[in-house]
């Protein structure tokens, strides 16, 4: 019995030395890795990444001035189909067209506004019932794109 005892005591002496010795390496490196200006820098770098991507969850920093610019393009081409049509006289394709310049616009509230005063009340209430359909687009070329 005395033998196994012993045995054991050396088993525990050896585990408890190699703790110290893996911790105390663990210690060493983590300090090592710490005063390194490069570690620094990279974690610096990383923390501002991340803080961008936390500030570019808002629909402001969404979009590059290129997609800016192609956007209104399309906005003011919208318009001017819609306001085409509805010259001629085809309610339905204007108020198809407007409906996709509504849905690009950056501010359709007040888009909105503009046609409740420039627009007959008959081709408004029509813009006005196409919203929903509008929203739920909106909400598809979100998951598509995204």
């Amino acid at each position: 019995m005395p033998c196994v005892r012993t045995l054991l005591g050396l088993l525990a002496a050896l585990a408890a030395c190699g703790a110290v010795a893996f911790l105390g390496y663990c210690v060493y490196f983590d300090r090592k890795r710490r005063g390194d200006p490069a570690f620094k820098r990279r974690l610096r770098d990383k923390r501002r990444t991340q803080e961008q991507k936390a500030e570019g969850q808002g629909p402001a920093q969404l979009w590059d001035p290129a997609k800016n610019e192609k956007l209104q393009e399309l906005f003011l081409q919208e318009v001017r189909m819609g306001e085409l049509w509805l010259s001629r006289g085809e309610h339905g394709m204007g108020v198809e067209h407007l409906s996709n310049a509504l849905l690009v616009c950056g501010q359709p509230q007040e888009l909105l506004n503009i046609f409740k005063h420039t627009l007959p009340p008959k081709v408004f209430e029509m813009l006005l019932h196409k919203i929903p359909l509008i929203c739920q687009v909106s909400k598809y070329l979100i998951i598509f794109v995204t």
